[in-house]
């Protein structure tokens, strides 16, 4: 049960927050299945059975006594948030992965547990269908119960309109961090009058730890490497599949691929999600009659892939790619180093940039490539624009139509009939919050610290308009995400990949020119730029990867050596390079 239930204002109480569901009790009859799991161990009171930040914690299943469950908070005072008593079990969304876990638990007094080590918790979660849903529904519900609260997580500080504060706090958002926002030195905390009291111009961004300490400017990595949030791949493991890219396509290839029983890593430099998972609604996908954001179908996607025994390797890029005896070798940024039977490329697409003077400069201080409820929050009652013509633009305008004073919508192109879904043009015509530029582009940009000017012209009248605005969603286009592929498969002229035909090392469509190596998704040449298609490749690849691991097991059967050969070289490798 929660133990701040009757605190006034808390999430507990908000009739929105499932409790139920967020701290459902296993039944008698679930509790001796899941003996065959675990042990029964007494503990005394007062000992705790994981702290916060701790890695791959076990599971524990109260049969007697009480375990309390707390939140470390930045103001030095932990919080207790559930009293777990007979029948209810620790841990909330991280028991699935092996991020640091957000929550320290502790027996209150003398208690008999049922421990489930995380072996075993992974076999459960295949084998005991209705125990895992009830597991992984509750642990959702109590992660967004985390977030939601007020003295949770830790403090990013910076500036509105700060391009590295941008960035940090979109990478905390999509993966479900809690953290609060503080626009300035303030002094709501000790920790925050220590960083105002000893620099008279704080480094900023800066984020405050749960634990008092402060990081300065970090970077992606080190901010995911303090919060536990980096899952490194084991170097001793030669994984069946490896899929490069957290997207629909790859998400859905690493869900097939672990539900049919092989051993799958997904590698991801930032979030779950890819380009779809900027987007704010998705309208046409099928199941979701009234609609989707993107962030939210990636967590729903990463959890089914998590309860199937997908490793997630979050927070490092890709850089490198070469086989070996038939293994193949990815080394990931910083030369950690993944090996793999086979991989899934669907390392997806980026926005192209507006070629326009002084574009650098404003991006992530007005210019975007995402239209979610964070970037939202920053031209309210403001006037926007949104540049492209495809559906991201299309949901972007729709989106941003609600909540801006107007959106002015460029697009190059004389109509959006060729490139955009009717229901999304629609919209766009019928609504009073949205003007239509076609044949236009922007040509100047202006401001100081951040954007605050506009100016687009007609192509085919010339005719020029200069509007005073500090937010521009770019959406044009796509480049591959197939940089760390150059020299290795074939790529068309764009840089995305070629497969299947006279390209494949098969005939099939999504096979590369690399034998054991496919490509699925935005980053395969000539695929169709939606989410459903993206999905659609994700899932059928695997009956590919698993075509060519029987064709190839009597190989890597009989030449163990040669496996064992390929780690020792990237194992040496890696050493060479620390």
């Amino acid at each position: 049960m929660p133990a701040n239930e009757n605190t006034e204002n808390s999430v507990w109480n908000n009739p929105e927050y499932r409790q139920d569901l967020a701290f459902a009790k296993l039944t008698e009859e679930m509790l001796e299945r899941l003996r065959s799991y675990g042990r029964e161990e007494a503990f005394p009171a007062n000992v705790p059975l994981f702290t916060h930040g701790e890695r791959q914690v076990d599971m524990y299943v109260v049969l007697d006594g009480q375990v309390d469950i707390s939140l470390p908070a930045t103001n030095g005072e932990s919080k207790v948030i559930a009293h777990h008593q007979r029948l209810d079990f620790s841990g909330e969304l991280n028991l699935l992965t092996s991020q640091g876990s957000l929550v320290e638990a502790r027996t209150v007094r003398a208690s008999r547990l049922l421990r489930i080590p995380r072996n075993e918790l992974q076999r459960l979660m295949r084998a005991e269908g209705d125990i895992a849903n009830l597991i992984t529904s509750a642990t959702i519900w109590r992660r967004i119960g985390i977030i939601a609260e007020a003295t949770s997580g830790i403090i990013l500080m910076g500036r509105a309109n700060d391009a590295e504060t941008t960035q940090l706090q979109r990478f905390l958002i999509r993966n479900s961090y809690p953290h609060r926002i503080v626009e300035e030195p303030a002094e709501e905390t000790a920790q925050l009058d220590d960083l105002s009291d000893h620099e008279p111009t704080p480094t900023l961004p800066a984020v405050v730890l749960s634990d008092g300490r402060i990081l300065r400017r970090p970077t992606i990595t080190q901010l995911a490497d303090e919060l536990g949030i980096t899952e490194l791949p084991d170097p001793e493991m030669i994984y069946d599949v490896a899929v490069v890219g957290a997207g629909p396509s790859g998400l859905a290839a690493a869900v097939y691929a672990a539900s049919e029983g092989l051993c799958t890593i997904v590698i991801e430099g930032t979030a779950p999600g890819g380009q779809a998972g900027t987007s704010s609604k998705i309208e046409n996908y099928l199941g979701f009659p009234t609609g989707i954001s993107g962030q939210r179908l990636a967590s729903r996607a990463q959890l089914q892939a998590l309860k199937f025994g997908v490793r997630f390797a979050i927070s490092r890029d890709t850089v490198t790619a070469e086989q070996i005896d038939g293994i193949h070798k990815l080394t990931l940024a910083g030369g950690i180093p993944v090996c793999s039977r086979s991989v899934v490329v669907a390392s997806g697409a980026q926005y192209r940039k507006l070629s326009v003077e002084n574009y650098g400069q404003y991006e992530n201080r007005g210019i975007y490539y995402a239209a979610t409820a964070m970037e939202s929050l920053l031209c309210r009652d403001h006037e926007v624009i949104v540049v492209g013509g495809g559906n991201s633009a299309g949901q972007a305008a729709v989106f941003l139509s609600g909540i801006a004073k107007h959106v002015h919508h460029i697009v190059r192109g004389k109509s959006l009939a060729n490139t955009m879904s009717q229901y999304l043009i629609s919209r766009i015509e019928s609504s009073s919050h949205i003007t239509l530029y076609t044949n236009s582009e922007i040509v100047k940009l202006e401001g100081e610290s951040s954007l605050d000017c506009v100016t687009w012209i007609n192509r085919g009248t010339g005719e020029s308009t200069r509007k005073p605005i500090g937010s521009v969603f770019v959406m044009i286009g796509a480049e591959p995400n197939s940089g760390w592929l150059f020299g290795t498969v074939r790529l068309d002229k764009k840089g995305f990949i070629l497969t299947g035909g006279e390209d494949g090392f098969d005939g099939t469509p999504y096979a590369t020119s690399v034998p054991g190596m496919y490509a699925v998704g935005d980053v395969r040449s000539n695929s169709v730029k939606r989410v459903a298609s993206a999905v659609g490749e994700g899932s059928v690849v695997i009956s590919d990867v698993h075509r060519y691991l029987a064709d190839h097991r009597n190989k890597f059967a009989a030449e163990p050596n040669s496996a064992l050969a390929a780690l020792r070289s990237v194992s040496a490798a890696a050493t060479q390079q620390s």
